[in-house]
């Protein structure tokens, strides 16, 4: 017996050493792949990022939203922390027959505990196995490596408990209620002899060690990655959530030799940031991320899940190419896939390198879909950010191949000539306040002639100036600001772009040259606070802009209305009976969590029936206008607006609102298209305050 212990022990250390490098090996060579990317600066803020760390990794948050899966997934993780525990207890149990953890007078009660969490993860596994294979929901994958993991999970629970009943054989150790499972195993297998008992017992003890071990090496290299670079990628994710980054223009120290192969954006895989690296590796491949996308559920080529997938493994194939770290471990047990071959074949190593990672890897038609929702990124359980990504790999195709869609090229075109995506001129920006007279709206200019000071710059942005729509919403909130007394002006025919489209789209170069230009108006003119009816100027001051060097107080209309409703400046008073479902704009939602202000405003307003839809808040789903796709025509698959519409419509409301001019004009189409604008009003927040606010003067019009 000693003899085959001593042999046993010496198969333990060598087994699991080997397995322990092959382990380090394929993690060392998934860091080497991550750091052929760009370095990139990184803010600390250890407090706030820990905080994330103890709701997202621990609190299980962003899972938990789906219910069913989430709790599956609560079950494993907690459960695999614990059993590791057994585990260890397990192992001493084969390496020093009847010895066990030294826990005292505690270890009937820590056995106890342990098999209660074997049972758990038991239960979780048989429930993933029914949801991913016999319910089949869409966005799992079904393959065999989809279930490897359950498989694996699944062995290493059975194995230990087969392992502690046969050891009560061995031992002759009566049934106990801390072991009842095991205890029912030794009881139905009673029939055994001793020796019988024992032999079963090491078989079920290398499975289990062989599995583990095998798990482990197992993870590093597949989807599983994720239980390593998750916990880091949610502690050095963005602390603001879908802010792009600034490229650096500047070509003075650059030689001309380089100049000649100089680039914006990412154009193959080693162009992404190390931070961004790590996301792909992150990636779980749960399929949450598509499942909520808007271009996904219409029916475009676009699913932020593929994009992951598709780039990390480009990235795995030439991160061997480029270091020749072998990406797949036992090397004998992989020898033909690609990524191996590309670690010793130059010829391997050159096919993997001549792709190109927009083209080969991933399609333009992709790129193009996306509307940068973020609602990808809100769903995304490991914090993995697809939309920067994307915008990245944007840039490359606007700014260093030239390539953009029609539509798009002439909004930028226009932008660039006069300022607004439809080309008018630049003179006629300020006429929308002769829609009403009876409204003051002062430009800067006038106010500084008069010797006045306002307190709020109204940044009536392209749509509140040019679209004939979304002027009346501009005219009611200027309106509102009046009676509630805020001192305010606009820029008039200074005002520009705010560089939103421009940038999304994938043009950053035009981007800065507005933001510089905005920047040079504010300063000149003194603004220390901002309000605006555009989410994505709201953003884009709000978040980017101090990049840039300037910043400044902004706010969006809803919130400077719900200050001045809550501070009886503007009382609602007129009843408006509606059955009302409120529309969150992404960019106001998802990037700046502005979900409260628009529906206490609205539930202020006598009469009114607010309802939500099923997709609302951080949940809610685009209206298809972000990322510049404004200004193009949508013809593949189902229109986005329309499908949002839908959603609007299963609550049965009378009145669609947003807090956005470009939602409000997708809504209203989406009424139009389903032929319910009859029916079913859209208006913006503040049209529907202005009509409760203003009753006397309604009634005067009367």
């Amino acid at each position: 017996m000693d003899t085959f212990l001593l042999i046993n022990l010496l198969a333990f250390i060598a087994i699991t050493l080997y397995g322990l490098y092959l382990f380090v090996k394929v993690v060392a060579t998934r860091v080497s792949y991550i750091k052929l990317g760009q370095k990139t600066e990184f803010d600390w803020a250890i407090k706030e990022r820990l905080r994330r760390i103890g709701k997202i990794v621990f609190g299980q948050s962003k899972l938990l939203k789906d219910k069913k899966s989430g709790t599956i997934h609560v079950m494993m993780f907690y459960g695999f922390i614990l059993v590791q525990f057994g585990a260890i207890d397990f192992f001493v149990k084969g390496l020093s027959p009847g010895n066990h953890l030294p826990f005292g007078a505690f270890y009937p009660g820590f056995v106890f505990f342990q098999e209660l969490v074997t049972l758990m993860i038991l239960v979780a596994v048989g429930w993933a196995f029914y949801r991913r294979y016999m319910e089949k929901i869409v966005r799992l994958k079904r393959g065999f490596k989809a279930g490897l993991v359950l498989i694996f999970i699944g062995t290493l629970m059975v194995s230990v408990l087969v392992g502690n009943g046969m050891a009560q054989i061995w031992h002759g150790e009566p049934m106990t209620w801390t072991e009842p499972v095991a205890s029912l195993i030794a009881g139905a297998f009673g029939w055994m002899s001793p020796t019988a008992a024992m032999v079963a017992f090491f078989i079920a003890w290398w499975i289990h060690t062989i599995t583990i071990l095998t798990f482990l090496v197992y993870v590093p290299q597949s989807k599983h990655a994720h239980l390593i670079a998750a916990p880091i990628n949610v502690f050095i994710s963005k602390r603001v959530p879908g802010k792009l980054k600034k490229i650096d223009f500047d070509m003075d120290e650059v030689d001309e030799e380089s100049e000649e192969e100089i680039s914006f954006g990412v154009g193959k895989v080693e162009d992404f940031d190390q931070r961004q690296m790590l996301d792909f590796y992150a990636c779980v491949e749960c399929g949450r991320c598509t499942d909520v996308c808007p271009a996904s559920g219409t029916g475009k080529m676009l699913s932020p899940m593929d994009i992951m997938v598709k780039v990390r493994d480009h990235l795995t194939e030439k991160g061997a190419a480029i270091t020749g770290n072998t990406p797949w471990v036992p090397a004998y047990a992989f020898a033909g896939s690609q990524g191996n071959q590309a670690s010793g074949s130059q010829e391997a190593a050159a096919t993997v390198q001549s792709a190109s990672l927009i083209g080969d890897v991933i399609t333009e038609e992709e790129l193009s879909g996306c509307t940068t929702c973020r609602a990808c990124e809100d769903a995304c359980p490991v914090s993995n950010e697809h939309v920067g990504q994307i915008i990245d790999m944007r840039r490359y195709l606007v700014m260093t191949e030239g390539k953009m869609d029609p539509d798009a090229q002439r909004a930028v075109m226009n932008i660039e000539r006069q300022g607004n995506p439809w080309g008018l001129s630049k003179k006629d920006r300020i006429k929308w306040r002769d829609i009403d007279d009876s409204v003051y709206i002062p430009t800067v200019k006038e106010l500084q002639k008069e010797g006045k000071d306002f307190e709020y710059l109204f940044w009536v942005s392209s749509m509140g100036a040019y679209d004939s729509r979304s002027q009346k919403i501009a005219i009611a909130f200027a309106k509102l600001m009046n009676k509630a007394g805020v001192s305010f002006a606009i820029l008039g025919n200074k005002e520009a772009n705010s560089g939103d489209t421009a940038r999304r789209i994938g043009n950053e170069f035009l981007f800065q040259e507005i933001a510089e230009k905005n920047i040079k108006e504010f300063e000149k003119n003194n603004v220390k606070k901002i309000v605006t009816i555009d989410p994505h100027a709201y953003n884009i001051f709000k978040n980017e802009y101090p990049d840039f060097g300037y910043e400044a107080q902004i706010f969006h209309h809803t919130q400077l209305m719900f200050d001045l409703v809550t501070g009886g400046k503007l009382k609602p008073q007129r009843k408006i009976n509606q059955r009302l479902t409120y529309h969150d704009s992404c960019y106001l939602g998802r990037y700046n969590g502005v979900y409260d202000p628009p529906r206490e405003i609205l539930k202020s307003i006598p009469g009114l029936e607010l309802v939500e839809m099923k997709r609302n808040k951080e949940n809610g789903m685009c209206c298809g206008a972000g990322g510049g796709l404004m200004w193009s025509e949508d013809t593949t698959g189902n229109r986005i607006n329309v499908a949002r519409t839908e959603q609007a419509m299963n609550v049965e409301p009378t009145m669609i609102s947003s807090a956005c001019p470009f939602c409000l004009t997708m809504l209203s189409d989406g009424t139009k298209a389903k032929d319910v604008d009859e029916d079913i009003s859209t208006m913006d927040v503040a049209e529907i305050l202005a009509l409760s606010v203003f009753v006397e003067e309604e009634a005067k019009t009367a």
